[in-house]
């Protein structure tokens, strides 16, 4: 006993002596830092449209969309305060633009996705071509393009924001740029991007070097139709019902190169089967109520909320009426390191 108590405080004056040289033992942390099973401190948790769209609309009286630079409330996860963080390496926030407002032109380093909720007619310029919202729409803004939101509607319009920001900021890695006028010059007109590469075709000898999809604007019309057709002709994954990934299409990729994109159509009365992957997920109801257990944690959702399932939480959806989701998350990032896994269960 005294041999061991002796080495004790050896080890313990050692570890003292070491510290003061900025040294750590890895034997006292090794089972913290490698884990046999994912950790993360994210839990799982709903935010409700309802909720936070009051909010959204109070803070519309208090800031306006100029002071702000952007008027987001942003949606950190309870285990997360303080890191302006959904998951580990994900940001999410609802925007809100009232009308007559313009957000001004910025652009930054991180890639961002927007997801309307609610309003139509309002627009978002990107590197000056404008396109224009519809509840349901993804749209995305590449790394280091100019980008500005206005809305000439008569009324407001919200969607949900979705950046890598924890990422860029893990690699200390950002950068950003205001223009200096509100809206950055109009170049090709509104739709280009979809005349140019969203029919199954590209200009000929066009190169594509940056690493974000040139269709920035995927329309939910197009979307909720491919859906419905797959409910028509394909069966059921008894994981996810009906799952779409959005791409690129000049290589078929995720649109942006750090974040993947999905969306699926679960029918009325669908059970999934339980299912875990190592990327956290954020997902938002577009249409349906239901429920869905994440771990040991039961959420409930209807159109317009918004919840998170950490990374290796197992998952099981039940729409209690035909239901569609989105969902983003960093599977993208962790392919190309080799990392993603998932693991999918028995119904």
């Amino acid at each position: 006993m005294r041999r061991a108590a002796t080495a004790s405080a050896d080890r313990q004056a050692f570890y003292d002596r070491i510290d003061g040289r900025n040294l750590s033992p890895l034997w006292e942390r090794f089972g913290k830092l490698i884990t046999p099973t994912p950790g993360t401190p994210c839990v799982p948790h709903r935010w409700s449209w309802s909720d936070v769209r009051s909010h959204l609309l109070e803070a519309g009286g208090l800031i306006s969309a100029a002071e702000a630079e952007r008027r987001v409330l942003i949606l950190e996860n309870p285990g997360l305060r303080g890191q302006s963080s959904i998951t580990h390496s994900l940001f999410a926030g609802m925007q809100l633009v009232l009308p007559g407002e313009i957000a001004p032109c910025h652009r930054h380093a991180q890639s961002a996705l927007r997801l309307i909720l609610e309003g139509a007619g309002a627009y978002t310029s990107v590197d000056g071509e404008p396109v224009h919202m519809e509840r349901g729409d993804f749209i995305i803004t590449g790394s280091w393009c100019w980008h500005d939101h206005g809305n000439d509607t008569s009324d407001a319009v919200i969607w949900l924001d979705g950046l890598d920001i924890p990422m860029v900021r893990f690699f200390d890695a950002s950068f950003a740029e205001k223009y200096g006028a509100e809206a950055f010059p109009r170049g090709r007109p509104s739709g280009d991007n979809l005349a140019r590469f969203g029919a199954n075709m590209r200009p000929a000898g066009h190169k594509h070097e940056p690493s974000y999809s040139p269709v920035f604007s995927y329309p939910y019309a197009r979307s909720r139709d491919a859906l419905e057709t797959m409910r028509q002709t394909g069966e059921l994954d008894p994981h996810h019902g009906l799952k779409m990934e959005y791409v690129n299409p000049v290589d078929g990729g995720s649109p942006l190169p750090t974040i993947s994109t999905f969306i699926q159509l679960m029918p009325k009365g669908f059970h999934s089967a339980p299912y875990r992957s190592t990327d956290g997920t954020v997902f938002t109801v577009l249409e349906g109520r239901g429920e869905t257990q994440v771990g040991d944690v039961t959420l409930t959702w209807e159109p317009g909320d918004v919840f998170v399932a950490p990374s290796w939480h197992a998952l099981r959806h039940r729409p209690s009426e035909d239901s569609v989701l989105f969902s983003y998350s960093d599977q993208v990032v962790q392919k190309k390191l080799g990392l993603w896994r998932e693991e999918r269960g028995a119904g």
